[in-house]
């Protein structure tokens, strides 16, 4: 390890959240001066907070899948599929918490973006609310924030003013290293770039952020799953080369999908310890994780696809 890994490794273990240097946004390879081992570890969480789909539908086209998808879902087939998801995730050992559906809030169900979860090493776990693009996603905010609250967290802002804050969509664009107290940070289509600084600040944690160039792929967990500490999978047309060199950088080893696949939502998937919980239809995929070491458990979501999400986006992880 290099003197300067070490003395920051220094300054992450002993500096917490009031360590200035701890807090860093980096956008290139270049600029990584760290090690994954300078990094603290992180406490994961082990439940999954849900929301049913008795309101779910498509209204409007706020992403390219959506467009020609309007009135088009099934109700029936997506209650049957978002239960088998359910029972998936308590299958596997995770217990499912839910989260109440609201009435003209269609997009509730995708319970990814409306928060980003953490937890201090005292044990007390937090939220930074998210601050959604679209209006209707937006009024979802405070019913999370009520459920979070309730359930013991702190909440978080990125800034006190709400109407001049940079947009901010949690988990569907920052995501978490695998027991890392790090962040990869996706933006471009509905998270912005300034957004990082301030989480970075808030948390006192360094975010590798990623730039997201292609409008299909308009979430960072549509194109960019971890799977552990050092293996990730991804769609590489999505990010530019600056992007990859990143994620290269910080992962030994990255599954690259086809463009097939991640049409499928292949990487808008789940990995729960060697388990990988994934839409199904993706065998290239599926065969490519056996060889890492990882099982794929396929499930159904295509009512959910039709909106621009997946299993990563269905779920959120909680403590």
């Amino acid at each position: 390890m290099s003197g300067l890994s070490q003395a920051v490794g220094v300054l992450f273990m002993e500096g917490g959240r009031n360590s200035s240097l701890a807090a860093s946004v980096i956008g290139s390879a270049e600029e990584a001066r760290f090690a994954l081992a300078d990094i603290p570890s992180r406490v994961e969480p082990r439940q999954v907070l849900m929301c049913d789909p008795s309101y779910f539908e498509i209204k409007d086209a706020k992403n390219p899948f959506m467009e020609g998808n309007l009135n088009s879902t099934d109700p029936k087939g997506a209650n049957r599929q978002w239960h088998a998801l359910k029972q998936t995730y308590e299958n596997l050992g995770y217990p499912v918490r839910l989260i109440s559906a609201q009435k003209n809030l269609e997009d509730m169900v995708f319970t990814a973006n409306q928060v980003l979860p953490g937890k201090e090493d005292d044990g007390l776990p937090y939220v930074v609310l998210s601050e959604m693009v679209h209006p209707s996603r937006q009024a979802e905010v405070p019913f999370f924030a009520e459920w979070f609250e309730g359930n013991g967290y702190q909440l978080m802002r990125l800034t006190g003013d709400s109407a001049s804050c940079p947009r901010f969509e949690g988990q569907g664009d920052a995501i978490w290293h695998p027991g890392k107290r790090l962040l990869w940070g996706g933006y471009g289509f509905r998270t912005q770039e300034a957004a990082y600084t301030l989480l970075s600040e808030l948390l006192c944690l360094p975010v590798l952020k990623l730039e997201l160039v292609n409008s299909r792929f308009y979430h960072l967990d549509t194109a960019f799953c971890v799977l552990d500490v050092d293996c990730a999978m991804i769609y590489p047309d999505a990010f530019n080369e600056r992007g990859l060199a990143l994620i290269r950088r910080y992962f030994a080893r990255v599954l690259e999908v086809s463009e097939a696949d991640a049409a499928n939502f292949a990487c808008n998937a789940h990995a729960l310890g060697r388990k990988v919980i994934l839409q199904a239809g993706s065998p290239d995929t599926c065969q490519a994780l056996r060889g890492l070491g990882f099982e794929p458990v396929e499930v159904e979501t295509g009512e959910f696809m039709k909106s621009g999400g997946s299993v990563f986006c269905l779920k959120m992880m909680v403590f």
